[in-house]
């Protein structure tokens, strides 16, 4: 079993055979899905969906480029759904800065304010927290360390092989999301960092539908992809696949307990 911790489901290059992919993904093992938030506007549909089908849950939360429609009472309402687990996905993303320096400073300044909006949030109703670091390793492990008390859990969604966030594993619940990027030629930083995160740390994730692992990369990424993930990570590791499923799953079922009912 497999539980894939960040799946876009509700993006609409699914809205035509949504069924199959997840009849698709059971096939394989896949036997749960977590939907995070990234757009506001997508939680309506994000919601639906879980309800159709009974082990995908979702979360509630604003990617920093969504960051302009950021409504923390709209977040609230939808967390209060019972198929929500999580806040997120939040946090700092400098990929695309103005060039400008007062314009680049007024950016992070604002993604700063939304994504401590979002912990506050999730440290308050007890929910475990996605993170999204893109570019923006030591503005975001300086926020984490000062929330690191405070959050039931969270989890770095596709790890960017940083040491100093991989530091955060010994101030709190932070846990490590790996999705297909392991699988590609040119991750050689985190294949090398990966036997470092401790193994009760590890979880699995697609970020479908992006990051399509090896041999599929470039077509559309799904929740059974997850499996040749596993794979890799077991190899690396020196595991068997098996294992890595045990061990991922476990880890996920602790965060996410609603997968245990």
């Amino acid at each position: 079993m497999i539980i894939d911790t960040h799946c876009h489901l509700d993006d609409k290059s699914f809205d035509g055979d949504l069924a199959q992919v997840i009849k698709n993904a059971l096939k394989n093992g896949i036997d749960g899905v977590l939907i995070p938030g990234a757009d506001i506007n997508d939680l309506p549909k994000a919601a639906k969906i879980t309800r159709e089908f009974e082990n995908v849950f979702f979360a509630v939360g604003v990617h920093p480029y969504e960051k302009a429609g950021f409504d923390e009472e709209a977040l609230r309402k939808f967390a209060r759904d019972e198929k929500c687990i999580a806040v997120g996905e939040c946090g700092l993303d400098y990929f695309r800065l103005p060039k400008d320096e007062n314009e680049k400073e007024a950016e992070k300044a604002e993604q700063k304010r939304v994504f401590r909006a979002q912990l506050d949030m999730a440290a308050e109703l007890n929910l475990p927290v996605i993170l999204h670091i893109r570019d923006a390793n030591e503005d975001s492990f300086n926020i984490l360390k000062e929330y690191a008390s405070r959050l039931v859990a969270a989890v770095l969604h596709c790890y960017n092989a940083s040491p100093l966030l991989l530091e955060l594993a010994k101030m709190g619940k932070f846990y490590f999301g790996i999705g297909g990027v392991l699988t590609f030629k040119n991750a050689k930083n985190l294949v090398q960092i990966l036997p470092q995160i401790p193994l009760d740390r590890l979880l699995l994730e697609t970020d479908a539908p992006y990051l399509t692992p090896e041999p599929f990369r470039g077509k559309r990424n799904e929740p059974a992809f997850t499996r040749l993930v596993a794979a890799r990570m077991a190899e690396i590791l020196n595991l068997k696949e098996e294992e890595v499923m045990q061990i991922t799953t476990k880890n996920a079922k602790k965060i996410f307990t609603k997968f245990n009912t």
